[in-house]
Order: C-alpha cells, then sequence, then structure tokens
C-alpha cells in the first residue's frame, strides 16, 4: 500500500468517479463563500461611504447654536432665541485654546433668479473661515475676502447644483444673480461635496458674506442686534474635540452672564458622537449580514457530510479490501478527510471568485460601494476548508473504524 497515490490525488480521482454528485456538493459551499464575501464587500462600503461623508461635513466640526425660547409657558426648542452673536463667535476662536476657527452663519430660504432661469436655494451669510471649517473647495474662480464682508460687498459663491440648475450652459464665474431682487456678482464655484449623512444635498447651496446677508437680504433686525443663527467650529484635532466643547461653554456662559443655577442659553453639539451611531449601525448590520451568509456554509458542510456518509457506503467493500491487505486506519481516515478537504476547497476558490463577482454586479446595478478585504477573502476560503475537515472527519472516522470482514461481506 506504500506504492499508492498521495491521499490528495486519490480523493481527486474518487470525486471524478462522480462528478455531477461532487460538483452539487462544492456548490453548497461556493453559495456560502461567495455570500460571506459579497457581504463583508457591501458592509465595509457602507462604512466607508459614511466616513466619507462624516469627513465632507467639516473636520472636527462642533456646532453652536442658540437656545430655546419660552413664550407663554411654552419652549419653543433649540434654536428660537437669539443668544448667539457675531462678537461670541470672534470670542470662540480667540479666547478659546482649543478652537481653531469659528464661523458665525446665518441662513435663510431663497428663490434665486439668473436670466431666466430661477432656483429655490439656502442662502448662508457667513466669512470666509466658514470654508475651512467646512473643509470647502472652490473649483473655479476664487472665495469671498474679508474685505468683502467688512464692505457688505454683493458677491456669491454658488453650489454646483445651483450652477446646474441656474447656468446650465457653463460659465457661471462673473454672472449675475438676483436674491431678492438684489443683484450679486458670481466670484466662485464650490467644488462638489455630495450628500452629508443625513441626505442633504451639501451642494445646493450659496454663500455671500454674512455683512450683506443681514443687510440686504435677512432684512435690518438681525443686523442691528448681530445675532447669528449657529456658530461653525473647529477643534484643533480631534484629540481636543471635548475639552474644546467645555471651553467654549465656559466662555459662552460667562459672555451671556450666566450665573451657576442657570441654564445655557445656547446648545454645543458634537456631530462625531452622532456619526460614530451611524458608523456602529452599519458594522452591526455588516455583522449580521455576513453572520445569515455563514449559514450557507453550514449548508454546504452539511452536503459534504451527506455526500461522504453516502460514498462510505458505496466503497465498503473496496475500504474492506485496502484494509485486509494491510491498509492502516490512518490511511483511511486520510484519504476520505482529504476527499472532504478536497471538496470544500475546491468550493472556496470558485465562492472567491463568485464572490467577487457578485459584489461587483451589486456595486454596478445596485449603485453602492464596495469595499474588498484581503484579509476577510482569506478568512472565508480558510473558513471552507476548516468546514470540509469538520464535517468530514465523522465519515472519515466511519470508513476507518470499519472491520474489514465485515466490509468484503457488505452487499
Amino acid at each position: 500500500m506504500r506504492s499508492m497515490a498521495p491521499p490528495v490525488r486519490m480523493a481527486i480521482r474518487a470525486l471524478r468517479a462522480n462528478s455531477v454528485r461532487s460538483g452539487l456538493t462544492i456548490l453548497g459551499v461556493v453559495i456560502g463563500v461567495a455570500a460571506v464575501i459579497a457581504t463583508v464587500a457591501v458592509g465595509s462600503g457602507a462604512r466607508d461611504r459614511i466616513q466619507k461623508q462624516i469627513a465632507s461635513i467639516g473636520s472636527n466640526l462642533i456646532v453652536v447654536l442658540p437656545g430655546s425660547l419660552t413664550a407663554s409657558g411654552i419652549r419653543l426648542g433649540t434654536g428660537n432665541a437669539l443668544s448667539l452673536t457675531e462678537d461670541d463667535a470672534r470670542a470662540l476662536a480667540a479666547e478659546c485654546p482649543s478652537v481653531a476657527l469659528a464661523a458665525p452663519v446665518v441662513r435663510q430660504a431663497q428663490q434665486v433668479v439668473a436670466g431666466v432661469s430661477n432656483w429655490a436655494t439656502g442662502i448662508v451669510g457667513t466669512t470666509p473661515d466658514f470654508l475651512a471649517v467646512r473643509d470647502l473647495e472652490v473649483a473655479r474662480g476664487a472665495a469671498f475676502t474679508w474685505q468683502d464682508v467688512d464692505g457688505a460687498a454683493k458677491v456669491a459663491l454658488l453650489g454646483e447644483t445651483v450652477v446646474r440648475n441656474l447656468f446650465p450652459a457653463g460659465g457661471a464665474v462673473g454672472q449675475s444673480v438676483r436674491i431678492r431682487n438684489v443683484p450679486f456678482i458670481v466670484v466662485g464655484v464650490l467644488a462638489p461635496k455630495g450628500q452629508s449623512p443625513s441626505g442633504q444635498d451639501q451642494d445646493d447651496v450659496i454663500l455671500i458674506p454674512i455683512s450683506t446677508a443681514k443687510k440686504k437680504v435677512l432684512g435690518s433686525s438681525l443686523a442691528s442686534a448681530g445675532a447669528v443663527g449657529s456658530i461653525m467650529t473647529q477643534a484643533r484635532s480631534a484629540a481636543v474635540i471635548k475639552t474644546a466643547q467645555e471651553e467654549m461653554r465656559s466662555l459662552l456662559r460667562q459672555r451671556h452672564h450666566l450665573q451657576t443655577p442657570q441654564e445655557d442659553d445656547f446648545t454645543i453639539r458634537n456631530l462625531e458622537d452622532v456619526f460614530n451611531a451611524q458608523e456602529s449601525s452599519a458594522r452591526v448590520m455588516a455583522m449580521l449580514l455576513a453572520a445569515i451568509a455563514s449559514v450557507s456554509l453550514l449548508v454546504g458542510g452539511i452536503g459534504i457530510m451527506n455526500v461522504m456518509l453516502v460514498s462510505v457506503t458505496e466503497r465498503t467493500r473496496e475500504i474492506g479490501l485496502r484494509l485486509a491487505v494491510g491498509a492502516r486506519t490512518r490511511d483511511i481516515l486520510l484519504q476520505f478527510l482529504a476527499e472532504a478537504v478536497v471538496l470544500a476547497s475546491a468550493g472556496g476558490l470558485l465562492g472567491v471568485v463568485a464572490g467577487l463577482a457578485g459584489a461587483a454586479i451589486i456595486s454596478r446595478i445596485a449603485g453602492w460601494s464596495i469595499v474588498l478585504s484581503g484579509p476577510a477573502i482569506l478568512l472565508a476560503f480558510f473558513f471552507s476548508g476548516m468546514v470540509g475537515v469538520f464535517f468530514g472527519f465523522y465519515p472519515a472516522q466511519k470508513a476507518a473504524l470499519l472491520d474489514p470482514i465485515e466490509a468484503l461481506h457488505y452487499e
């Protein structure tokens, strides 16, 4: 028996003798491995997309909102009280060591007209620091300057969505748009940012100097009070975001003359917590999908066990003959275990190919981004081999422990 072919070669020969049955058995493993790879790729793509959306909002972003307003015993919710001012924004940037930039913001939806085209969009009055806080870039033209803010210049930066709707033929820079019948010169076009994590189109916006917005677009009430709708701030690094929040809270309470028992008349929000929750949800969903897909591998393993048990029954006389002429129990065990591992490994290889193809098809048809993970692919293939070992051991052991005399008399 020492001259016999190695176990793997014998296993391949035995499996080729029942190619249809072997192919159907492999199919179960193929589906399982492919499902795991495809779901992990889609789940990783979802997390990657969320991370990109987080980055598009702005790095180390902290938002300060006005507090709630109470009228006749009714609290109207956050943002109704005009408790924040441009001076607050300047103080946050100058007096909080952990704050790099602070940009006051006033916002209002308006109908904008350019020639015969019009479009309803959000008008944001702010300062040049807003671009750095929100990681905005100017794709064409130039941004407005602090001189434009000081002089209340009628200049505007347009988002890509606004440009497509107002200037479908292109050439927006240098053109004129009217906001509440006030003409503005387009000095630049913002680089596309895409959707925010909440689904808002970040390119559907027009930026203008805050002084111009308050004096010529939003009315004079805000201008006289110096109030703003919010303050966008940027911490110096991700590590000091919490410290920046405490510094900002302490300074604003001091500036607003709030005593210890009094509640804050403002709200500070760290968007990182919201985004981390979304990313965690995507991670849990990806793990759940991978776990469900792994059930297919379990089904494939059960199929391998069934086929191997049938093979042991069909080849009982062969096993008895080999044992009678000197084959050891270990030789029989290795032969049938090799057949199970070959089935599982072949299914794993084909499953990897099918999984990569499936992930690409899903990405193309559904428009989802995917991220192929090398460790996940290797793990799925390794797991398929372990399935072969686990589910093939019992049939292999059953074959190895057959009594040679009884096996030779098996009909």
